[in-house]
């Protein structure tokens, strides 16, 4: 099995959180994600894997509705 390492800028599935996040860096054993439009970085032990499509997909669509209710910037 490969194990998947996720670079910088890459959007992955956080498991811990149970979302999108674009990686940030990593501090220790922990990946600093950022939600993909931008908003509060969280923290996450993971397991991270690559997000699909559908996934990027929602998460766009979640940024969309935040903004046009003017919860997003």
């Amino acid at each position: 099995m490969n194990a998947y390492t996720p670079q910088v800028d890459d959007l992955v599935w956080d498991g811990e959180a149970r979302k999108v996040g674009r990686v940030m860096g990593r501090e220790g054993g922990r990946w600093q994600l950022r939600p993909p439009g931008g908003g509060r970085e969280w923290d996450s032990h993971g397991p991270l894997r690559p997000a699909t499509a559908a996934e990027k997909l929602s998460a766009g669509v979640a940024m969309a509705n935040a903004r046009s209710r003017g919860e997003a910037p």
